[in-house]
């Protein structure tokens, strides 16, 4: 008999759908998690991934849930990233 690990093929060992059933997880334990999965995640885009794992879990679970706030920080973080622009690429574009 095969065990439900959630829906998505971006998270096959079911990390961040266990995640989302465990009682009174803090924020921690999520973060912990959440680097556990992206260290496992395929090359790709983590955006697309980050917004996946939102559609999936965001509305069916508390607002807030300490996983949601996580997987929300790493979208974020995401999308911010190729906005910013530091170092010598920062500098050599002013000049």
């Amino acid at each position: 008999m095969a065990v439900f690990k959630g829906n998505l093929k971006i998270d096959p060992r079911g990390m961040i759908y266990e995640a989302y059933r465990i009682e009174n997880i803090v924020i921690e334990e999520c973060r912990m998690i959440f680097l556990d999965w992206a260290m496992h995640t395929p090359q790709g885009d983590m955006k697309n991934y980050l917004q996946e794992l939102l559609s999936e879990y965001e509305a069916k679970n508390p607002s807030d849930h300490p996983m949601t706030e996580v997987i929300k920080a790493g979208f974020k973080s995401a999308t911010d990233a190729g906005k910013r622009r530091g170092g010598r690429m920062a500098r050599v574009s002013e000049e």
